[in-house]
C-alpha cells in the first residue's frame, strides 16, 4: 500500500515539473516573449557595423587598378570605389589577386565586391548582381591628328589597319573592308601610324584615350566610335541587394555632382562614364 502510493506521489511530481518547465519560461524567448536567437546580419549591414568594406582588384591593370612609383595602388576603379566607399562612410581593404581567381575570391566571401573593370554581360548576370555601369567604351578608329578623310567606319573600306589579329577589333576592321597589318598590341599600331606605314587602326576608347593622356604629343586622334557600348560595373554577390543599392546611390549622387566626370578626366582626359 504504502510503496503505491510514494509510487502516484512520484509521478504526480514529474507531471507538475514538466508543466512547469512548457508553461514557464521558453528556452528560445526571453521574459518579454522575445525571440533570442540573434538575427544574421546582412553584408551591408556587416559592412557599416565594422566600417570596411573588402574589395577584390588586380593591382596590375593599368590605369584602372596599378602600383604607382611609390608602390600605392592607384588607378581609375581604384579612385572611384574609393569615393563610394568614403561616402558610405568605410574604409577600403583592396584585395589584389590574379583576374583567373577574381570571382572565385568573391564566391568564397574572400571579398564583397570587385572593383576590376568587369564587363557587364548575360552570362555574368545569371551569376552575379552588378551595380550600375561606372565605365562605359567601345570600338573607336584611330588616325593621324591632320586626317580628315576617315569619318566613319565605313571609310575603312580599303584602308591599311593596324590590328593584332586575335582581337574582336581586328574583326571589326575586316568586316568594315580594312586590310589588316598584324602588330602585337596598341602602342605598335600607333607607331605604325606615326610612320605612315598604316593609315588607321581600331581600338578600344579607353586604351586610346589613356595612351593620349600620358602622350599628349603623340599625333593621333579618334575620328570615329562605334555606337554599340560596353559597360563596366562593380560586381557583387548574388543576395547582397541592399549593398548593391547602396553602392548605385553613391555613383549616382556622384554622377549628378560631377565627381564622376572630374576622376574620369583626370585618367582619361574626357569623361568615360557616359
Amino acid at each position: 500500500m504504502k510503496k503505491g502510493f510514494w509510487i502516484i506521489v512520484f509521478g504526480l511530481i514529474l507531471v507538475l515539473a514538466a508543466c512547469g518547465t512548457n508553461e514557464g519560461e521558453d528556452s528560445s524567448s526571453n521574459a518579454n516573449g522575445e525571440n533570442n536567437e540573434e538575427t544574421e546580419e546582412t553584408l551591408y549591414e556587416q559592412i557599416i557595423n565594422e566600417g570596411v568594406i573588402s574589395v577584390g582588384t588586380e593591382g596590375t591593370y593599368a590605369p584602372f587598378t596599378f602600383h604607382n612609383e611609390e608602390d600605392e595602388l592607384t588607378g581609375y576603379d581604384v579612385e572611384v570605389m574609393r569615393e563610394v566607399a568614403d561616402r558610405m562612410g568605410v574604409e577600403v581593404d583592396f584585395q589584389e589577386t590574379q583576374w583567373d581567381s577574381m570571382f572565385a575570391g568573391l564566391n568564397s566571401a574572400r571579398f564583397d565586391v570587385i572593383a576590376n573593370q568587369v564587363g557587364i554581360n548575360a552570362d555574368r548576370l545569371e551569376n552575379y548582381d552588378f551595380s550600375v555601369p561606372y565605365t562605359v567604351s567601345s570600338a573607336v578608329i584611330v588616325v593621324p591628328e591632320d586626317d580628315t578623310e576617315i569619318t566613319s567606319f565605313e571609310d575603312l573600306e580599303g584602308k591599311q589597319s593596324a590590328q593584332s589579329l586575335t582581337s574582336n577589333f581586328a574583326a571589326i576592321a575586316e568586316e568594315n573592308g580594312a586590310e589588316l597589318v598584324q602588330v602585337e598590341g596598341l602602342a605598335q599600331s600607333i607607331e605604325l601610324i606615326k610612320q605612315g606605314r598604316v593609315e588607321v587602326t581600331v581600338n578600344d576608347r579607353l586604351a586610346v584615350l589613356d595612351y593620349i593622356n600620358q602622350q599628349p604629343d603623340s599625333g593621333i586622334k579618334i575620328a570615329a566610335r562605334e555606337e554599340d557600348a560596353s559597360e563596366t560595373a562593380f560586381a557583387f554577390r548574388k543576395g547582397n541587394e541592399e549593398l548593391v543599392e547602396a553602392v548605385n546611390e553613391q555613383l549616382e549622387a556622384m554622377k549628378e555632382d560631377g565627381t564622376l566626370a572630374e576622376i574620369s578626366e583626370k585618367w582619361f582626359g574626357e569623361d568615360v562614364s557616359k
